[in-house]
């Protein structure tokens, strides 16, 4: 979700000029919605359960749609809506 917020890949002469994730602003506490993760205990053998839920988040931020009345259709967000 936070790179749907407020992070950006700009290229100069073909080069990305964000080489690394400290050159991305973080998301802060009070930006961040309530998020309830769940595992499902279907197979007995454990598989990952980190990074697959990724990349489902920006999507999902089409709420602010419903709220804002804004269509929002290019990241990051934060170039269109502040998140207060």
């Amino acid at each position: 979700m936070r790179h749907a917020i407020n992070c950006e890949l700009t290229y100069t002469k073909g080069a990305v000029q964000q080489t690394n994730y400290n050159h991305h602003e973080a998301m802060r506490m009070y930006q961040c919605p309530l998020i309830e993760v769940r595992g499902l205990e279907n197979d007995p053998k454990v598989r990952g359960v980190g990074e697959p839920p990724v990349p489902p988040a920006a999507p999902a931020l089409n709420a602010i749609f419903a709220a804002t009345g804004l269509r929002i259709r290019e990241m990051p967000f934060n170039k269109f809506i502040d998140f207060v």
